[in-house]
């Protein structure tokens, strides 16, 4: 059964939350990142993507940057002001974004939880990812993101956070310039107890979004755990920050990729090589009408691609996935792509970003095909973790996202 605890979170002045709250450190790169922290020196950026304030040719995973990291950290406390509250707590976490409410519970979760599969996964995680966001959370003593949970909702649990969000004010309530609406409660002590009984008795957790923070958090426990004599198992890096959603309040958004070499292929024989497993239709749109349709970007023009004769999924529930098509039978056999998390050749495009991010990509000569996704769906995701099985990286793209920085879980 799931173990979800509440936290003494850290979390800024209420003056100066929309000030400090700033997107997650994975979905911008270092120049966005630098242009969003321009004239706002208690960014939470400058604690996730420290490297933005070093030399350009900073290595983003040396020591150098985990230390800056550290000392910005201690800096936006002293001088935002940051402040931890005098009890555990739950928080609730509203986001409104066009037609997408999505209301979660901010908490503490078992580390344990996610080693034994009380929290299932849905995708494999990145080395060099996983390294990055392990070495941050040591240097800061901080999960400085929350991990995105969801599950099936609980009635109970459901009247309880609506109740919560009519008899309290908010901590924090803004709009970020991206267009969503961010608020945040404080969850009163007497609501803990059915929070906690109720979450309790889930089989089941899923992580939707924030796989590498999940699977830092948990080195991160070991490396603390060896390093600490008196080890009870209560201690706070037992437990990482995640904010829990119901499932069905979920959007999921494509997630796309882009391929930047052909190497040794000319177009023509890349285009009769895809030919081998799809029919190759030109089209006027960039977006796939329907699930077992993938978008294919060349040469200024659209396709659409499907699966022929030639093409047998597999039996498991993921091989049927369109990423899982695409990777199979197109990148690894066709352009060599045998393990997405590792090849430097591909790369993946959220699908906020939309269709006109994959054109300016290869019209720009940045990158040689471009491929846009139909999403897949919250109960594939569910039933793929359920099954124990795992989809390609980099397969789903939740929107709207959560905001870094609304409150930290000091370990």
């Amino acid at each position: 059964m799931a173990i979800i605890r509440a936290f003494k979170g850290l979390r800024p002045d209420p003056k100066v939350a929309h000030l400090v709250a700033s997107v997650p450190y994975d979905v911008v790169n270092k120049e966005e990142a630098a242009e969003l922290c321009k004239g706002n020196p208690i960014n939470f950026l400058r604690v996730t993507r420290s490297e933005i304030e070093m030399e350009p040719d900073t290595n983003p995973y040396s020591e150098e940057v985990y230390q800056k990291a550290k000392e910005n950290f201690d800096r936006l406390i002293r001088e935002a002001p940051m402040i931890t509250d005098d009890e555990p707590h739950f928080y609730i976490y509203r986001l409104i974004w066009k037609d997408v409410t999505q209301t979660g519970i901010a908490g503490t979760f078992s580390v344990e939880d996610y080693n034994n599969d009380v929290i299932l996964k849905h995708e494999k995680t990145r080395p060099a990812k996983e390294d990055d966001r392990t070495n941050h959370i040591i240097s800061t003593n901080a999960q400085t993101g929350a991990v995105f949970l969801t599950y099936k909702g609980i009635e109970e649990v459901n009247n309880v956070v609506e109740e919560e969000m009519e008899n309290n004010d908010p901590l924090y309530d803004f709009i970020t310039p991206d267009g969503v609406q961010h608020t945040f409660w404080k969850v009163s002590s007497e609501a803990n107890d059915i929070i906690e009984f109720e979450i309790g008795k889930t089989a089941n957790l899923y992580i939707a979004d924030g796989h590498h923070r999940a699977a830092s958090a948990s080195r991160a426990q070991k490396v603390k755990m060896e390093n600490d004599p008196s080890h009870t198992g209560d201690e706070e890096y037992n437990y990482f920050m995640a904010v829990l959603f119901p499932a069905e309040q979920l959007k999921v958004l494509p997630y796309n990729r882009v391929v930047f070499e052909f190497k040794d292929l000319t177009e023509k024989v890349f285009v009769e090589k895809v030919k081998t497993n799809f029919s190759v239709e030109e089209s006027k749109s960039p977006t796939p009408p329907e699930k077992g349709i993938i978008g294919m970007y060349l040469n200024k023009k659209w396709y659409m691609l499907k699966p022929n004769i030639n093409l047998t999924p597999g039996k498991a529930i993921g091989d049927k996935l369109d990423v899982s098509i695409l990777q199979k039978f197109l990148l690894e056999p066709v352009l060599g792509i045998s393990d997405p998390r590792t090849d430097d050749n591909i790369g993946f495009i959220g699908g906020i970003r939309g269709t006109k991010e994959l054109e300016k990509y290869v019209d720009s000569g940045a990158a040689k095909v471009a491929f846009s996704m139909y999403p897949v769906s919250i109960d594939d995701l569910i039933n793929i973790s359920d099954a124990g099985e795992t989809m390609p990286p980099k397969s789903t793209w939740f929107e709207p996202k959560l905001r870094d920085g609304f409150a930290v879980h000091t370990i």
